[in-house]
């Protein structure tokens, strides 16, 4: 007898809230040290995926996120070209910009200055609240990411979600006719990649 594969989750609504709540509490309970060291591990798993990269995105880690700095950094040290999300307006498609992150953009995150020159990555890291094993990932909802994803995959770029160890959930995500499933997933317990 076949043993039926679990349901997609439908309600994403629902998963999207219980995971930042999840998030919320896992960054509130880890010391400082704790969470650098986790960071630091992110930049080990991540080492080899920055062999073939020449230009890297990440993002600006909102309070509970995974910081992904410490991995540009390390990006950077290998002379790799990083690059931040940035905004000309809230309504504005997000963008790539190589720099540092000074200008408050329009949604109050940090983002490289207007004049910053607009970048192609072809590493691109991206925040989640979770993942499953096809790479179907939920958002924090503004669909920054959904807008952006198909051109980058068009272009080429490898694209790695990065989060907690938790936030790559085992039941499957119900995907959106839009979604671009991504090609993996980064946590400080290691580099997990997605079959296509």
């Amino acid at each position: 007898m076949a043993v039926p594969s679990p349901s997609p989750v439908a309600d994403k609504q629902a998963l999207r809230a219980a995971m930042r709540e999840r998030r919320r509490a896992y960054a509130a309970s880890l010391s400082h040290d704790t969470r650098l060291a986790l960071e630091q591990a992110l930049v080990e798993t991540a080492a080899p995926l920055l062999l073939s990269a020449r230009v890297v995105a990440g993002y600006q880690p909102m309070k509970d996120e995974m910081s992904v700095l410490p991995l540009l950094a390390a990006a950077e040290q290998r002379g790799l070209v990083t690059a931040l999300p940035a905004f000309a307006a809230r309504d504005a498609r997000m963008s790539f910009r190589a720099g540092p992150p000074l200008d408050p953009g329009p949604w109050g995150i940090l983002q490289p200055a207007p004049e910053a020159p607009t970048v192609a990555p072809d590493l691109v890291i991206v925040p989640l609240l979770a993942i499953d094993r096809r790479g179907n990932r939920i958002g924090m909802g503004k669909g920054h990411y959904d807008r952006a994803l198909p051109g980058l995959r068009e272009e080429g770029a490898r694209l790695i979600g990065a989060g907690w160890a938790f936030q790559r959930v085992a039941e499957p995500i119900a995907a959106d006719p839009w979604d671009v499933p991504l090609d993996g997933f980064l946590s400080p317990e290691g580099l997990e990649e997605f079959k296509r």
